[in-house]
């Protein structure tokens, strides 16, 4: 499989791509429409407000009377008053928004990557999928429901604010109204240089998660090959590289945002100079002359405020580009909907229209090579595998033994010919209905954090008590849970790591068997684990795998004497296949690793004595 390799943005600002997120957005419509309308509301109430103090020159200052004052200031506070409620009403409904439109995006997300084939994780780092579930859609949720909405009002306001000015004497509001262009040409030389290293950035950052992600797991290798220091300085070139792209950013947005600031102030001071003269010339009242200055001192902070949010909307187009790809990615293994329409898929299975799996397994003519392309695995293979056959996979590590197992399992598909379950081609069932039908334990057994009873439960959802200990004592698992201080209900850990790998892998085979699957797939199940473990398992394998279809990819040759057919892979082919006998009759390549292996096998037990 090919190695993972970020993809790369370049756009510019597209509103393409943030149409991406109207179908997460459709969900909070009235909710978003409603914010905008109260900042609206809030920013026409702003611009009315200085009314009042032009009210208050010509009516009380230049007539030197009080007359009407009580109604004036109980309407200025009612004003006052009902700002504040469509602020406090805003926020309510925006902190409503960011946590749960960020709640949305992180569960679409999950869910989406539930879906996703098993090639998919092959090749993209944890790291990755980490800061987009996270990191990524906290900074879109936070971006819409405050600095959308505080956009909105900065427009409205300045519009309105404008409107207000050309009514009340036009030649002074062009003045004002000059700085507009300006700004925008601003916008459009930066917006694009910021977005370039703000993307770097949040790529940087994956890569980063991802490298503290293995730091952490791989913490007990990197102590016993003493490589801190290798570790630290590869961690910290990485965050250099993000320190000095953050710092471009940022410089950017330092000499964006105060040149955007200097324009208006640069108009407030014009308004001052020019209004000056005109109130000389008497042509125009005092009164006015106050309502621009607070107009342009006013729509200071809108643009400041929209700058910053614009400048934070430019970098935010890499966090939507990021999450919305990973929601476009496509599982490279799909159902049909004709299949969906019968048995369902993966979250709504119609279980009632599952036939019962026998086990028979065929390959008819199967051609298969991985999605990222490359020479061949298998070409024209055939093999038919009756319903309770034992089906062992040797071969030197690398060779490719789980890629036939990946094939029949379908976590993979022939680029060409059939596989038939039951007489059937798979792909006329659901993967569903297939998985639910396999126990898979592997060589490195994945434990959740939880208890021991619960991670043997994730074998069978449904499954009582008695059931779970029933499992557990027919693989030897029992005598793990003896072992522990609060038997069935000890934690097994973080991925078990209170638990030796032997122990592990007893509770995952007890998983399995809880499954009761008609295939069974052991993955190396028994290389990683002491001699008694072993022992255990063994003893278990020739009672559990009766009248049932099972695969055993094994390192051990001595551990499939007994299977019914075993496929001999070398370089990703299939070179032998037949039975222990007669392979070892054969004097082949089998012949050979299995001497190999039996005189180490007898060297280490030699030393050993």
């Amino acid at each position: 499989m090919a190695a993972f390799d970020e993809k790369e943005y370049t756009k510019s600002f597209d509103l393409k791509i943030w149409k991406r997120l109207l179908p997460i957005l459709a969900r909070y419509k009235k909710i978003i429409v409603l914010m905008v309308a109260i900042n609206g509301l809030t920013a026409l109430m702003d611009v009315i407000l200085p009314l009042f103090q032009k009210y208050a020159i010509s009516h009380f200052i230049e007539r030197g009377t009080l007359d009407g004052l009580p109604a004036y200031t109980a309407a200025y506070l009612g004003a006052i008053a009902l700002e504040a409620l469509m602020v406090v009403g805003f926020a309510r409904r925006a902190m409503y928004v960011e946590m749960y439109l960020g709640r949305d995006m992180r569960r679409d997300l999950f869910g989406h990557l539930q879906t996703l084939s098993l090639s998919f994780y092959n090749v993209t780092p944890v790291g990755y999928l980490i800061t987009r579930v996270m990191n990524d859609t906290n900074r879109i949720a936070g971006n819409i429901a405050w600095n959308l909405t505080d956009m909105a009002w900065g427009m409205l306001y300045v519009l309105s604010s404008f409107a207000a000015m050309l009514a009340l004497n036009w030649r002074l509001a062009l003045v004002v109204i000059l700085i507009v262009p300006v700004v925008a040409a601003l916008t459009g030389w930066f917006q694009p240089r910021i977005l370039h290293w703000n993307r770097k950035v949040r790529k940087l950052n994956s890569k980063i998660t991802g490298a503290f992600n293995e730091g952490i797991t791989g913490a007990k290798t990197s102590k016993t090959l003493v490589i801190e220091d290798q570790s630290i300085q590869s961690f910290r070139e990485l965050t250099d590289t993000m320190r000095g792209s953050g710092v471009r950013a940022s410089r950017l947005n330092a000499v964006y945002i105060p040149l955007t600031l200097f324009f208006s102030t640069l108009a407030v001071a014009i308004v001052l100079l020019r209004g000056g003269y005109l109130t000389a010339e008497q042509a125009l009242d005092i009164s006015t002359l106050a309502v621009f200055i607070s107009y342009a001192m006013g729509i200071f902070e809108p643009i400041q405020v929209t700058a910053a949010n614009l400048a934070e909307f430019i970098a935010l187009q890499a966090s939507i580009e990021r999450v919305t790809d990973l929601l476009n990615e496509q599982p490279q293994i799909t159902d049909t909907p004709q299949v969906i329409e019968k048995y369902g898929d993966s979250f709504n299975p119609k279980r009632e229209n599952w036939e019962p799996l026998k086990g028979e397994i065929e390959f008819k003519d199967v051609t298969f090579r991985y999605p990222d392309g490359g020479d061949n695995v298998l070409e024209h293979f055939s093999l038919h595998i009756p319903a309770g056959t034992t089906v062992a996979i040797v071969g030197e590590t690398g060779a490719g033994k789980s890629t036939l197992v990946n094939l029949a399992c379908r976590f993979f598909e022939p680029t060409e010919g059939q596989i038939l379950i039951d007489g059937r081609d798979y792909r006329e069932r659901s993967q569903l209905w297939l998985h639910s039908n396999i126990g898979y334990v592997l060589q490195s057994p994945h434990l959740f954090s939880g208890s021991v009873r619960e991670n043997i439960r994730y074998g069978r959802l449904d499954a009582t008590d008695a059931e779970i200990e029933a499992a557990a004592r027919a693989v030897s698992a029992d005598q793990v849970v003896a072992k522990l201080e609060q038997g069935w209900d000890s934690n097994v850990g973080e991925e078990g790591d209170r638990l030796s790998t032997g122990e592990k892998q007893l509770i995952s085979f007890a998983r399995a068997v809880l499954a009761d699957p008609r295939i069974f797939v052991l993955d190396e199940a028994t290389s990683s684990i002491d001699t008694q473990t072993e022992q255990y398992i063994q003893n278990a394998i020739d009672h559990l795998l009766q009248d049932r279809t099972s695969f055993l990819i094994a390192h051990r040759l001595s551990t499939i004497r007994k299977a019914d057919l075993i496929l001999v892979v070398r370089d990703g082919k299939i070179v032998e296949q037949g039975t222990h006998q007669s392979l070892l009759r054969s004097h082949g390549y089998y012949h050979a690793l299995y001497s190999k292996q039996f005189a180490e096998e007898n060297a280490a037990k030699v030393l050993g004595a």
